[in-house]
């Protein structure tokens, strides 16, 4: 199995960026609950280092519930990375769609990690145009997104990387802090609208899913847009 590799993120350190930001989102194609994005940042020094607990680390959706845990809890514990997590909710999914909630939530996501405050206070500009605007030089920031297209309304350079999170190593560990956050979120909702099942399918399309939800109809955490949920109600 081919693994995500660290190559682009060490030649864009080596040709002058100070910050690398992978970033994706999970959640997208679930029936209910949000979808939930994940943005994370390495430094030069991150590189420096073996980690050979990180060694296996690949794409969320090629890793078994436990793998996910224990890549996540090694993560965490290294000093040169961070990293923010952001998510909309149905009713904004809703509102806005699938596509266009989880582009707000990456820029969410990213606003909240990078620690410079006039970079915050640019990208709430931009979702709300109602603050003053200000110049800073951003050019020592990229991000890599997952997916062909980049997100618009962010004042920072892009690279869209298609399989993302299947090629590159920063993409990868956005996937797995997305989706082990999204899951436990998922276990919490099980319990507060039993009989569905989230623990489980954690709001995807299963069988299980559609059968428990043609027999008790839609829950608040369902998206009412979706056409398997739109068509109960």
């Amino acid at each position: 199995m081919k693994l995500p590799s660290k190559t682009l993120e060490q030649k864009l350190l080596a040709d002058g960026y100070g910050q690398i930001i992978g970033v994706d989102e999970v959640g997208m194609g679930a029936l209910a609950g949000p979808v939930v994005v994940c943005a994370v940042s390495f430094n030069k020094d991150f590189f420096k280092k073996s980690h050979e607990k990180l060694h296996w680390l690949r794409d969320s959706k090629q890793l078994l519930s436990y793998q996910r845990e224990k890549f996540a809890a090694e993560l965490l514990k290294q000093d040169d990375f961070s990293f923010q997590i952001s998510y909309c909710h149905p009713k904004t999914i809703d509102k806005i769609n699938i596509y266009q909630a989880a582009r707000l939530a990456m820029r969410k996501a990213i606003a909240k990690l990078t620690k410079d405050q006039s970079l915050r206070t640019r990208v709430r500009k931009i979702i709300n145009p109602g603050l003053s605007p200000w110049s800073l030089d951003l050019s020592r920031i990229v991000v890599l997104v997952d997916g062909k297209t980049k997100i618009q309304g962010m004042p920072l350079e892009q690279m869209a990387i298609v399989k993302g999170d299947r090629k590159v190593f920063a993409i990868a560990c956005a996937s797995i802090l997305a989706k082990v956050y999204r899951d436990k979120m998922m276990v919490k909702y099980a319990k507060k609208f039993p009989g569905y099942g989230f623990e489980k399918h954690k709001g995807y399309g299963t069988k299980e899913h559609q059968v428990r939800l043609v027999k008790l109809g839609p829950c608040p955490i369902h998206r009412k847009s979706f056409k398997s949920v739109a068509d109960l109600l």
